[in-house]
């Protein structure tokens, strides 16, 4: 990743957050916080998603809504970049069974498991400005390993065969050349869908951990 000083990312971040429209911006709080949790580098690897973003976003700029092929680049570069993080498990990571951390956390800490890759590449997507409708957070089976398991689908309409961002292969593929994988249910910011269902049968407020991830996100802009 990325490497600069610590004082120069300290000026982009302020600036950033007067100037740009990116979503990706973080508060000088925040970034103290994490350096004095995670170190001195922890803060270079958040500079280092924001120019991601940058990057992807100016190429969109002054043109017409991005075409397919161009939304499946966006995927397949950020299914990548967050595929980098080491994997652990939330017990190794955080010290409990089931922890949902926020983009931030996962950077910060250099750590990562299927809900955490998911989570950061729907908030990734999110920033370039792809619609939430269009973004699932799904909860599968995975077959091969016979254990829990979640991915990012994409769908570029409501129905639909959708690409599978999943941090088990750097490839984005259709849903249905996934067979390996069984659908429970799927959400994004405003609701919740149970697998195979047209229309959303809840909100996505139900789901305790999506609500507190969305607190600690919150309070990540208010440092």
């Amino acid at each position: 990743m990325m490497r600069r000083g610590w004082w120069a990312f300290f000026l982009l971040v302020v600036c950033s957050a007067v100037l740009a429209s990116e979503a990706v911006t973080f508060a000088p709080g925040l970034l103290r916080h994490i350096a004095t949790r995670w170190g001195n580098d922890a803060p270079e690897r958040l500079a280092d998603w924001q120019d991601e973003v940058r990057k992807h976003i100016a190429k969109q700029r002054g043109t017409a809504p991005p075409s397919l092929p161009e939304t499946l680049r966006d995927l397949d570069d950020f299914n990548r970049y967050w595929n980098d993080i080491r994997y652990y498990t939330d017990l190794r990571h955080w010290g409990v069974l089931d922890y949902w951390a926020t983009p931030v956390e996962t950077l910060a800490s250099e750590g990562a498991d299927c809900e955490d890759y998911a989570i950061a590449k729907y908030f990734s997507l999110k920033a370039l400005g792809v619609p939430v409708q269009n973004l699932r957070i799904t909860y599968v089976r995975a077959l091969r390993w016979n254990q829990a398991h979640m991915v990012l689908a994409y769908y570029p309409t409501v129905d639909a065969d959708p690409y599978i961002l999943d941090n088990l292969s750097r490839s984005v593929e259709r849903a249905s050349e996934r067979d390996d994988l069984v659908p429970v249910y799927s959400f994004n910011d405003e609701d919740l869908w149970a697998a195979g269902a047209v229309a959303a049968g809840g909100k996505s407020s139900q789901i305790r951990l999506w609500r507190v991830l969305l607190d600690k996100m919150q309070r990540e802009r208010e440092m």
